[in-house]
């Protein structure tokens, strides 16, 4: 992989895990005044395009779906999934099977 595409890559988890924390305060803000909130299935698809990590930053930073079971488990298994992808493409880049 070349620099600009590892510079897209970068680009992109910066971009997305912003826009996710934000969407967090955005769905805390409009659950504590009551206005239309960002369903669930959104908030997780945030996560998992990229922004897992924004979610979870979102989650304890606004103390927002902490307690929601469903979507914590849900949430948990992005992250570990996005680690698990982490760790496989380092080790492949680290064998030499791919360039970064």
């Amino acid at each position: 992989m070349d620099d600009t595409a590892l510079g897209l890559i970068v680009t992109w988890l910066l971009v997305v895990n912003a826009i996710t924390l934000l969407v967090f305060g955005w769905d805390k803000l409009s659950a504590r005044a009551k206005w239309r909130r960002i369903p669930e299935a959104t908030l997780l698809t945030l996560a998992l395009i990229g922004g897992s990590i924004g979610a979870r930053a979102g989650q304890k930073v606004f103390r927002h779906k902490t307690t929601k079971q469903p979507f914590a488990r849900k949430l948990s298994a992005i992250l570990i999934l996005h680690g698990v992808l982490f760790i496989l493409i380092s080790a492949a880049a680290l064998a030499g099977a791919l360039t970064l």
